[in-house]
């Protein structure tokens, strides 16, 4: 009786995980190349800095969206 409920709890803790971590790479790349796209193009470095803060949201809403379906 208590072996299901642990694996039925892992796997819910395990898939936020996974979540968590796609969602700090993805953050991790998109800052990479923002920083990229300003170093090659200074004058264009707020229309950059206005779409990644953008997709960084998009990126951490994965997180959330994990979190709230586990529960």
């Amino acid at each position: 009786m208590l072996m299901p409920m642990l694996a039925e709890g892992l796997t819910g803790n395990v898939h936020v995980g996974l979540a968590a971590l796609g969602a700090a790479i993805g953050v991790g790349f998109i800052g990479m190349k923002a920083s990229e796209a300003v170093g090659r193009n200074p004058g264009a470095s707020t229309k950059i800095l206005v779409q990644a803060i953008l997709a960084i949201a998009f990126a951490e809403a994965i997180v959330f969206y994990a979190i709230f379906l586990v529960k």
